[in-house]
Formats: C-alpha cells, sequence, structure tokens
C-alpha cells in the first residue's frame, strides 16, 4: 500500500467514523483555551476540566490573573500536575500578554512561543482550535497513533512527526485530524493495550498488520 493510499483510506474513515471531532478541554474564548493547554500538559483534560471553572470564575482575564498572587493562583490548581511549575507559567504569560499583545491571543506562532509555558505544542493547539489554522500539534497520542497506523515512519521526534503529517494532509483537514488521532489514542488505540478488535482501520493500520491478534487484544 503506497502512502497516499494509506491516508486516503484513513482519512475516509475518521470522517466517516468521528464527524465531529473538537477538543474536550472546556473553554469560551482563547485565553480560557491557552490556560487550560498550558494545565493539561502532562495532565488529564478531564483533571482540567475539573478545576478550570472556579479558575476562570476568580481570573476571567489575563489583567485578573496578572494581579493575583501565585498562592491564589496555586490554590485553584493544586491538584493538576506540576502545579508550582504552571502557577508560575499562567502568571508570566498573563503579564507577557498585556504587556506586549493588548491582553489579546495572538495568532502567530511565534507569539505565541513567547509566552511563558507555551511551547511548539501548545502554541499549534491554540491555533487550530482558535484560529482554525492548519496547524498539527503532535502530543504522546498522535505521535504513537501516526506511527502505528503508518502515516508516519520512523519519525524520532513530535516536530518530525509534525512535518511528515503536514507533508500529506490537504491543508483544510488538519484542525480535524490533529483531534481524530488524540481521540482515537484516548480511546481506542491506547498505549499498552490496543483495542485493536473495536478498532475500524485495521485493514490499513501497519501495526495491526504486523502484530497478531493475540498480543493486541491480551
Amino acid at each position: 500500500m503506497t502512502v497516499k493510499e494509506r491516508y486516503r483510506r484513513v482519512l475516509e474513515w475518521f470522517e466517516e467514523a468521528m464527524p465531529i471531532a473538537e477538543t474536550e478541554l472546556h473553554y469560551d474564548n482563547p485565553f480560557q483555551l491557552l490556560v487550560a493547554v498550558i494545565l493539561s500538559a502532562q495532565c488529564t483534560d478531564k483533571r482540567v476540566n475539573i478545576v478550570t471553572p472556579a479558575l476562570f470564575e476568580a481570573y476571567p482575564t489575563p489583567q485578573a490573573m496578572a494581579a493575583a498572587s501565585s498562592e491564589e493562583i496555586f490554590s485553584f490548581i493544586k491538584s493538576i500536575s506540576y502545579p508550582n511549575n504552571k502557577t508560575r507559567s499562567l502568571m508570566g504569560m498573563s503579564r507577557r500578554l498585556i504587556d506586549e499583545y493588548g491582553g489579546e491571543v495572538p495568532s502567530d506562532i511565534d507569539a505565541l512561543m513567547s509566552l511563558p509555558g507555551v511551547g511548539r505544542k501548545t502554541a499549534n493547539v491554540v491555533l487550530a482550535v482558535v484560529f482554525n489554522q492548519a496547524r498539527m500539534a503532535v502530543d504522546t497520542h498522535v505521535f504513537r497513533v501516526s506511527d502505528r497506523i503508518g502515516l508516519t515512519t520512523r519519525c524520532k521526534t513530535p516536530l518530525a512527526t509534525e512535518r511528515a503529517l503536514m507533508r500529506h494532509l490537504p491543508e483544510e483537514i488538519v484542525p480535524k485530524a490533529h483531534h481524530w488521532l488524540i481521540l482515537h489514542g484516548r480511546y481506542v488505540c491506547k498505549a499498552r493495550r490496543p483495542l485493536c478488535l473495536e478498532c475500524g482501520l485495521t485493514q490499513v493500520c501497519r501495526y495491526y498488520l504486523t502484530h497478531t491478534t493475540s498480543t493486541t487484544t491480551k
């Protein structure tokens, strides 16, 4: 099977099986999404969604968050992974938004990555979700699923995976494809025990075709 054919069949299946694919993080505006994505690093979306309602009520704007003390912000996010580091990131990010971007979340990747706590993955999520840009955010799910299915080959880093996917994905489908891969990895193509018998991609999946059913479904 050629790479082009695999991409075509995979995208057709996702389009039919998952016509609506969106972030599972709860947010009402770009600032809230940026905060939520920063908090979601090495943490589940479920946990983030538990924490953010009270956090957003207390600090609905960058100005409000920038004016808070680290102890105050920490008290809201202490159940999140790495709360000390993320407290500093939220405070620094909010202040930078105010000082350099008029309190508005920028739509440029370099500007986003200049904010404390914002790396390439976080920036790409915001650009794809809020601004509908053709950006592929590569987290552990995207990295794993892309390789297993065969959309990428021997990519050693998230950036290599991002570039490989962007070479083959139609630009208009990239934001949705990002969610397809994440959700598929979260609920079906799991890291330790992929649910191959529940997956509709077995006929094209490189991982499934090179592993016995017994080893993939134990």
